[in-house]
């Protein structure tokens, strides 16, 4: 799945609309096939980010649960940990090198 397509319902605080539109993008790179589609493409790819962007916050808006909210912090601890027990520390090594490149 895509890095950036992430559960965003029911986290204190509420997702916010750039976190909805990072999912939206990924969800449309990957059925599409196009990381950047090229200019005839350009148009219709941004018009289906969009509508997914909206139809997203729609959703997540109309949901209801009675589970208390999640706390963003926790979830991010649990995923890296995760992380850590599927790649050991491969995965921190990898990003930090990614980042001082």
């Amino acid at each position: 799945m895509c890095r950036n397509i992430r559960p965003l319902f029911n986290f204190d605080p509420p997702a916010e609309d750039d976190e909805i539109r990072a999912s939206a993008l990924q969800f449309v790179r990957k059925v599409s096939g196009f990381t950047k589609p090229s200019q005839a493409n350009q148009e219709a790819f941004d018009r289906a980010v969009d509508e997914v962007t909206r139809v997203t916050r729609e959703l997540v808006d109309a949901l209801v649960t009675a589970a208390p909210p999640k706390d963003r912090d926790v979830e991010a601890a649990r995923a890296r940990e995760r992380g850590r027990k599927r790649y050991g520390n491969r995965a921190a090594t990898d990003r930090n090198q990614a980042a001082t490149a």
